[in-house]
């Protein structure tokens, strides 16, 4: 779901590279630790698919042109020295999100395909839900809520009476953690049902995203 978390965070504001891996894990914490060898190529395919575009370059990226000087020994020194002039390492591409990449983020953010349910996936989507009209978010947490509903009724329902006390006590701490969760997402919905669809929600729904 990388492609997801640089389209969100591309929907905010134009970043480069170095900022979305930082934004990633300011965002998500140690969750969704990203690589550079991971998130420049999917930048690049992003780009290729007309997701994201280029909107401008850091300081350092593009050498002032040198003006004429009127003089023919002076013009062939300054074409010597542009020739010679090696591109900045310092350059760096300035992403923005395009038209067609705000539509992509919508699908993967309405994705209800139950394998994108997981927990890494459920919290990129909630770090990114205020993109979404009130109803999809509602359908999106409570989607969520019928996936650790149904985790914690197998987990009440596992016969633990052959276990020795340690795994026993293991599977107490998944269920209780599965309680708390399915807790926490029940006061968003109910959060989310009784408050003004006009307010701002993205910062609250980040600090859940994080904590969980």
């Amino acid at each position: 779901m990388l492609d997801l978390a640089i389209l969100g965070l591309l929907k905010e504001q134009p970043l480069h590279g170095y900022e979305l891996k930082k934004r990633v894990g300011e965002t998500l914490g140690s969750l969704w630790g990203i690589s550079y060898g991971s998130l420049y190529p999917a930048l690049r395919r992003l780009e290729r698919d007309g997701a994201i575009e280029v909107a401008d370059a850091a300081p350092g990226a593009v050498p002032t042109p040198m003006p004429a000087t009127g003089s023919l020994t002076g013009d062939l020194a300054a074409a010597r020295a542009r020739r010679a002039a090696k591109p900045s390492r310092r350059t760096r591409k300035v992403y923005r999100l395009t038209d067609r990449g705000d539509a992509r983020l919508q699908q993967l953010l309405l994705d209800d395909d139950p394998g994108t349910d997981d927990e890494r996936t459920f919290a990129l989507k909630l770090a990114f839900c205020s993109h979404l009209e009130p109803a999809a978010r509602v359908e999106l947490l409570e989607r969520r809520r019928r996936a650790l509903a149904d985790t914690l009724s197998r987990a009440r329902r596992r016969d633990t009476s052959r276990a020795d006390r340690y795994t026993r006590s293991l599977f107490e701490h998944r269920a209780q953690s599965t309680q708390r969760d399915l807790e926490w997402v029940e006061a968003l919905i109910a959060a989310e049902t009784a408050s003004d669809p006009h307010d701002d929600t993205t910062q609250d729904s980040r600090q859940g995203a994080a904590a969980s």
